[in-house]
């Protein structure tokens, strides 16, 4: 007999959970978070509008501000949609390839977001503790060189996440316990041994986040030493405007990212609910806040913000 044609079948897809004890819940959660998902594509798609019809715009603070703007609409879109026919339709079901798909990015565009905050904060600091030299010394080719730097390292670290989760078997149930594919979530599915897979993946999750907060703590200490050595207390305001907005989101990304690490690290005894619900603000309210704040805190931006 030849051999067979027959396809392989499928895998079996994952079911997703939700927020576990809130399941009556699921339609009026989802009334806020498709809310906050339209004003993120809509203030993320006007800051890349405004900023490309704009030659006055074409400066470093806002090319890097697009670029972040850009990853918000990616990581938003990759998982808002799915979440929403979870939660309105009752769409429980997710095939592996999706969900893994749905992982990459939500893990790889989350690290180009840091690397985007690292990015905003080494151009605050060349702006004030080195003004002359600012448009020298951060040149578009450098600008674009800042920007793929970011990019290749977070597709490079996270890249391996999707293949070895696909050569993991799994056995029994499929239900992830979580509103997405997370990779905490789907890797405690599989019925062999993952330490080392774990171990990976909180390693890189800690040294990209560890080390982008520290240099972005480190140029804060130069930027607030120079500004305190300013001549008069109203250009050390002005000063300080300028990096209020930034300050103001990196403290919401990293504040819920920080809890995140830490409760898979550790937090055994947290509520899941509580843990998932902590997990979904940490991705969807950055894309959300990002360009309110911009739009209100920046000078450049007053005619954005009437828009949003």
């Amino acid at each position: 007999m030849g051999p067979s044609n027959k396809s392989q079948p499928s895998p079996a897809p994952f079911l997703l959970v939700g927020i576990p004890g809130l399941e009556h819940l699921h339609v009026w959660i989802g009334i806020p978070f498709c809310s906050m998902y339209v004003v993120a594509v809509v203030g993320n798609v006007t800051i890349l509008a405004v900023v490309r019809a704009e030659r006055s715009l074409h400066e470093p603070m806002f090319l890097f501000l697009c670029m972040l703007s850009a990853t918000d609409l990616v990581l938003s879109t990759a998982t808002l949609p799915r979440m929403l026919c979870l939660f309105w339709l009752g769409a429980r079901a997710i095939a592996l390839d999706a969900c893994l798909a749905q992982m990459f990015f939500i893990h790889s565009f989350t690290a180009l977001e840091s690397g985007f905050f690292l990015a905003m904060a080494v151009d605050r600091y060349v702006a004030i503790c080195h003004p002359l030299r600012h448009t020298t010394m951060l040149t578009p080719a450098r600008i674009a060189l800042m920007g793929v730097v970011v990019v290749v390292r977070g597709v490079a670290f996270f890249s391996p996440h999707p293949v070895l989760l696909k050569q993991l078997p799994y056995c029994g149930t499929r239900i992830i316990a979580h509103t997405y594919c997370e990779f905490m979530a789907v890797v405690k599915l599989a019925c062999v041994d993952t330490g080392a897979t774990k171990r990976y993946s909180l390693s890189v999750a800690s040294v990209i986040g560890s080390c982008d907060g520290f240099f972005i703590a480190v140029s804060y200490v130069f930027i607030l030493r120079a500004v305190f050595r300013l001549p008069s207390r109203e250009a050390s305001l002005k000063a300080l405007g300028t990096c209020g907005s930034h300050v103001c989101v990196i403290l919401v990304f990293y504040s819920t990212a920080v809890f995140t690490f830490l409760t898979h690290r550790f937090g055994h005894s947290v509520a899941p609910r509580i843990h998932i619900l902590i997990a979904n603000m940490y991705l969807l309210v950055p894309p959300f806040l990002n360009p309110i704040v911009y739009g209100i805190r920046t000078r450049k931006f007053e005619t954005m913000s009437l828009v949003l």
